[in-house]
């Protein structure tokens, strides 16, 4: 599994020799300004919720490419009614594409599309095949729900977590986070991006080591192979 940061919460992980491309927010993103989207190829695009900052160039790389939109319900209404394809999870739910087995879990946090409309609840994903294992958070406070994880889905190989605080969870919460899934291996996201969620990664490092956990910060445009 390669997984490139494309800033903020976008990342595009390629996996069984598909592309997914989540939560695609690059041309409003100033740290994003090396990332040409029009060089982005996507099979799939996951949208954890319907924040602008998370959905931004989705559009015009799904109708670029033909990818296929996986969100919750309502999220996947509002961009088939832009003519995209969509398919719709809601939380609990599982289906195994022809790439991998995607499982939609909860997420704390608020969910709007960029018009104002009703986004459904905001959620994350856990992506897995018979050899790789991957959590991604989305914006999300630290919940109890986080523990059931490892109880209905493999051993995670990786996590990706917010760790930017004001929005969602800071250090002490993450921390938290990686010990309730079980992953000693953590990719931290959502941070840095405005004023509000600025970090200093040597602490947040430092933070997760303390517990026995890697963290591993990717700069924009690098890809880590996990």
């Amino acid at each position: 599994m390669k997984i490139r940061f494309l800033g903020h919460a976008s990342f595009l992980i390629e996996i069984n020799n598909k592309k997914v491309l989540i939560d695609p927010f690059i041309k409003g993103n100033p740290l994003a300004a090396s990332i040409d989207i029009n060089t982005i190829d996507a099979d799939y695009v996951l949208l954890t919720h319907g924040h602008g900052d998370h959905v931004a160039d989705a559009e015009e790389i799904c109708k670029r490419t033909g990818a296929t939109i996986i969100s919750n319900f309502e999220v996947c209404n509002w961009f088939q009614d832009k003519g995209l394809s969509c398919h719709a999870l809601n939380h609990g739910g599982k289906f195994k594409f022809d790439f991998a087995t995607i499982k939609y879990v909860m997420a704390t946090h608020t969910s709007s599309m960029p018009d104002g409309s009703y986004g459904g609840n905001p959620g994350g994903f856990v992506i897995w095949t018979e050899t790789e294992c991957l959590y991604i958070a989305g914006d999300t406070g630290l919940t109890m729900d986080m523990k059931l994880i490892p109880m209905l889905c493999p051993k995670l190989s990786a996590a990706i977590l917010p760790v930017g605080d004001n929005f969602t969870m800071g250090i002490e919460e993450a921390v938290m986070a990686a010990e309730f899934v079980e992953c000693d291996k953590i990719i931290p996201c959502h941070f840095d991006t405005m004023p509000q969620i600025k970090v200093d990664k040597d602490k947040v490092i430092q933070a997760f080591k303390e517990k026995g956990k890697e963290c591993l910060f990717i700069e924009i445009g690098d890809t880590l192979e996990v």
